[in-house]
């Protein structure tokens, strides 16, 4: 394999940045990281000791870079555009067209404000963290002495009602169960293509004529909701009122992918479970280390929207940048003992702001995702009553696979069983 080194030096304030190192690897690279998943840019990162690299996806010439400094620098001020580099199949599949996450400026600052006020605020997630605590503890009461449970689809169901109690949303057994499936499919088919994804979306289609019958509701006054009312005053429209409003139920639905994660690492780290039994403290810090360590949304990509110019590296309007989020959060250059699980990392809470699962920066001014918070509080609070509780991991196959986009946690999923004796 050839490569080139193309390290543009520049100055600032006086003193020389130091530069990015690039590597230019020739060959289309699309195949290899639909084959190779998440170890596509640790696999050459770590081959040829840099941190960033360009080749070409899907025929056109790409930087791909790691490191919380990338990162942050990938989210602040609206330097990059979101659109136009991931697939319309895989947007369609999660977001659609007009939602928030593919907003920019002034749009996108202005359709935030709406979550991070209405959804995300600590006064929204109390009622949410209250909510899923109830319900958990009592699904885990009444598991005791039943069959296995895959953690994936249980906390899926746990979690949609969840979020659907917390919106205002009535719900039955039958629409339960039928709204849990459709937005684990949705998840599910992020970043794949073929059966998944198509399954995705055509469940996505489906929710969908239920969010927008909720929407039209509301809308012709047969019916009152104070969350659904609140979006279509911030949107105007009933279509895009719809979407977001899966964007509030849906990323709390996603929590239940972190879960069966943290139920893994509790599993296989016995001295995660020892921490987070003894504090909140603990739960948190093995819920954040979950988050850091485990296979979740592997990159995100942009172009550049103006002239740009960053550790010797300058962008013209256009060019396009995919940041390795997985790599970054196994960084060997950022954090100590990289590819092990501490479950005391995080116990003072510092380098929490580092772990870039769900993006960087500021939630209100950046693209950094407004539910991390009610992530982490709902994840702890996972932790914390698994960690309280006897139960086993009946013997499977608990391997995770990190060519499969999105990841799971034991192949197809860990199951586990409620024991007697509880607490």
């Amino acid at each position: 394999m050839t490569e080139q080194h193309d390290v543009l030096r520049t100055t600032q304030h006086g003193s020389e940045v130091t530069p990015l190192r690039i590597r230019r690897l020739p060959g289309d690279a699309t195949v290899s990281l639909w084959r190779e998943g998440y170890t596509f840019g640790t696999r050459r990162f770590e081959r040829f000791d840099t941190q960033a690299f360009r080749t070409r996806i899907l025929g056109r010439s790409t930087l791909v870079m790691r490191g919380v400094d990338a990162v942050r620098f990938f989210y602040g001020e609206d330097r990059f555009d979101r659109g136009g580099v991931v697939p319309r199949s895989v947007l369609h599949s999660l977001q659609d067209e007009g939602s928030v996450q593919t907003l920019a400026g002034d749009d996108h600052h202005a359709r935030k404000e709406v979550f991070l006020d209405l959804a995300f605020a600590p006064r929204s997630r109390q009622p949410l963290v209250r909510i899923f605590q109830e319900l958990l503890a009592e699904e885990m009461d009444r598991a005791v002495g039943q069959h296995d449970h895959d953690v994936l689809k249980w906390l899926t169901r746990i979690l949609t009602a969840t979020a659907l109690t917390w919106v205002g949303l009535p719900y039955d057994e039958r629409s339960l169960r039928e709204r849990a499936v459709e937005f684990d499919a949705m998840i599910d088919g992020a970043g794949s293509f073929g059966v998944r994804n198509a399954r995705g979306r055509r469940y996505r289609r489906r929710t969908e004529r239920w969010a927008r019958q909720i929407v039209d509701d509301v809308a012709d006054e047969r019916w009152n909701n104070m969350v659904v009312a609140h979006i279509l005053t911030h949107t105007g429209d009933r279509d895009v009122a719809m979407v977001e409003l899966l964007n509030v139920v849906r990323p709390v639905v996603a929590v239940a992918r972190f879960a069966a994660f943290a139920a893994l690492a509790l599993w296989t780290y016995p001295e995660a479970r020892a921490v987070a039994a003894v504090s909140d403290a603990g739960a948190r810090s093995v819920a954040q280390e979950v988050r850091r360590t485990a296979p979740f949304f592997p990159l995100i990509g942009g172009v550049a929207t103006r002239e740009l110019a960053w550790r010797g590296v300058r962008f013209s309007p256009g060019d396009r940048v995919i940041v390795d989020l997985f790599a970054t959060n196994r960084d060997p250059r950022h954090w100590p003992a990289a590819r092990s699980f501490d479950a005391q990392r995080f116990v003072d809470g510092r380098g929490e702001d580092d772990i870039v699962a769900q993006g960087a920066g500021s939630w209100s001014d950046g693209h950094r995702c407004p539910g991390e918070p009610a992530t982490v509080d709902l994840l702890s609070a996972f932790v914390s009553e698994l960690a309280a509780r006897r139960w086993e991991a009946p013997h499977q196959d608990l391997g995770v696979s990190l060519s499969r986009l999105p990841a799971r946690a034991g192949r197809p999923g860990i199951r586990i069983r409620m024991l007697d004796g509880n607490r």
